[in-house]
């Protein structure tokens, strides 16, 4: 079964993941935007065997730390969507714009596209590709545990931005609608930021995407 803990970093509290299968005790991290020293403390105190970096998105706060632990782990980064490639590029001037310690621009070992898969021990994660707050955001969803890891597309009470470059508000509302509500209402979905909600709350009572009232 897969079990996840989540390590808030950098001055944006942004919910860095890590995630494994109970059995082999194989790990990823999902989106580790800094705070380095700290997600590794986590690793040894949890005992975990960290094989990989799945990234959701390419904005500082994900990703300034990416590079850095790919190089000092020899981790392969999966993802996102390339779809980011821009913002890759960017990461350098997106960290001095943020005032974040130096990032590197980093080449994914693999891209990720809508439908793909990706594995850690013996659990199976779907990829979901869904734009809006960045063109090449991507969501990993575990049918199994009935969680999903949703980066900066949804969050408890709010949705993503899309006034960054190549945001778009209604292609995030669709991302939303059509792929994130068929993973079911009692999926518990981790945000980027802030705390774990439900899909079923969500449509209920969040103002951006709750369902239609009669």
């Amino acid at each position: 079964m897969l079990r996840y803990f989540t390590v808030p970093v950098t001055a944006f509290a942004q919910n860095c993941s890590l995630v494994w299968c109970d059995e082999t005790m194989d790990a990823a991290v999902i989106d580790p935007g800094g705070d380095l020293d700290r997600v590794l403390a986590e690793v040894k105190r949890l005992g975990l065997n960290l094989k990989a970096i799945w990234q959701t998105h390419a904005h500082i706060d994900h990703a300034g730390g990416t590079a850095e632990l790919a190089r000092r782990l020899s981790l392969p980064i999966i993802g996102p969507h390339p779809g980011d490639q821009f913002w890759i590029t960017g990461l350098p001037q997106q960290g001095a714009m943020f005032g974040f310690p130096p990032a590197e621009a980093f080449t994914p070992t693999r891209w990720l596209a809508d439908g793909d898969t990706v594995r850690i021990g013996h659990c199976t994660l779907d990829v979901r590709h869904c734009p809006g707050h960045t063109p090449g955001h991507v969501v990993f969803h575990s049918r199994e545990a009935k969680r999903a890891f949703v980066g900066d597309v949804l969050f408890a009470g709010s949705i993503g931005r899309t006034d960054f470059p190549q945001g778009n508000h209604q292609q995030l509302l669709d991302s939303i609608k059509e792929r994130l509500w068929p993973m079911g209402d009692d999926t518990v979905f981790i945000p980027g930021h802030g705390p774990e909600s439900t899909f079923g709350q969500e449509r209920k009572s969040n103002p951006y995407v709750r369902d239609a009232t009669p």
